[in-house]
């Protein structure tokens, strides 16, 4: 039980060391996260697409 009780008071040490994101830093960090997502969705959507139809197109042959 020493171990763990050991453990959990390093855990909360290093928590008190942590630097927590500002609100407003975190809205730009989301809006980023976001953005990126759906600009990569769009791009594998395309990808998939254009790969799709080029199959098509080739076994239409």
């Amino acid at each position: 039980m020493g171990k763990i009780k050991q453990f959990l008071h390093e855990v909360m040490s290093e928590m008190r060391k942590t630097s927590w994101p500002k609100s407003k830093e975190l809205t730009k960090y989301t809006i980023v996260v976001i953005t990126t997502v759906i600009f990569f969705a769009l791009f594998f959507v395309l990808v998939d697409l254009g790969i799709s139809e080029a199959i098509r197109w080739y076994l239409d042959l």
